[in-house]
């Protein structure tokens, strides 16, 4: 569920809510989005869609005050959630150095020669040798302790848990595909179950492997793969992707290239996001 701010055309798989009370706006919607999430989770897939008439039985929990929803309270809370987080931001980027949001003359060519590029088709097996497969680790035999546990799932990017198991560690720098296709980047040492995959492209430049990792996801999460047909290792060998190239070889260096344009793009869409609500909160 999202919130639109602006007219829009919807596809026949999307369902449109239209309020019947107000006050009505952002804050009230992401507290509407974020009730209805925790309803409906883990309730629909490919095989069960969240149709019209589900979405009509869903019941959903709100503030309220004298039998009504508490707009007011709603608005009040979301609004020192995003001071918090607005203030997480700030600190990490502080602390971390991140504010060279300009494009060197490489990433800006990168960026206009995008559409120019020379593309080819790559066996995953091929170019990274074998996939590998975690192995089954049930909650109640997880010791607490600091190592991220993979499992499939897109809640907290499928770490469901952190471990202290003597498990197989995989490296940083990887990519794991988990039951349903879902290909996500890790950039920490981590352990997985047995429905994940972990493509081991670590020996590649990190934005590199990140752009490598949005060609696999492109790949293999396309429905194919749901709760009746997993994904697994085997089928990450078997799987093609395709990738912009150079003398017929995998050009790494323009997809580091392009993800670092990219990044850099993001962190000054998020530094001009903050000092504009900076500015607007000093008035």
């Amino acid at each position: 569920m999202f919130y639109q701010e602006t007219d829009f055309i919807g596809y026949s798989h999307i369902q449109h809510l239209v309020p019947k009370f107000t006050p009505f706006n952002k804050s009230i919607a992401s507290a509407i989005i974020s009730a209805s999430r925790i309803s409906t989770a883990k309730k629909y897939d490919y095989g069960n869609k969240f149709n019209r008439a589900e979405m009509n039985k869903t019941k959903i929990l709100l503030p309220t005050e004298n039998g009504k929803i508490d707009f007011e309270f709603i608005q009040r809370i979301i609004s020192s959630i995003e001071i918090e987080r607005i203030s997480k931001v700030e600190k990490y980027l502080i602390e971390n150095g991140i504010n060279n949001y300009e494009l060197t003359s490489k990433e800006n060519q990168a960026i206009e020669n995008y559409k120019d590029l020379k593309w080819q088709t790559f066996n995953l097996e091929t170019l990274f040798g074998k996939s590998t497969r975690g192995k089954r680790l049930k909650s109640a035999d997880r010791i607490s302790g600091s190592l991220p546990f993979v499992t499939a799932g897109e809640t907290d990017e499928g770490v469901s848990d952190f471990i202290g198991n003597p498990v197989t560690v995989f490296s940083e720098n990887t990519t794991t595909i988990d039951m349903f296709g879902s290909a996500k980047y890790r950039n920490y040492k981590y352990g997985g179950d047995d429905h994940i995959a972990v493509v081991h492209t670590d020996k590649l430049p990190k934005y590199a492997s990140i752009f490598v990792t949005s060609a696999i996801h492109k790949s293999s999460y396309n429905g194919q793969f749901n709760y009746g047909r997993n994904f697994y290792a085997k089928d990450a060998d078997v799987l093609d992707i395709s990738l912009p190239v150079k003398d017929n070889k995998p050009n790494y260096e323009i997809m580091e290239t392009i993800i670092s344009a990219i990044h850099k793009l993001v962190i000054k869409d998020v530094i001009l996001y903050l000092d504009k609500k900076n500015r607007s909160d000093k008035k």
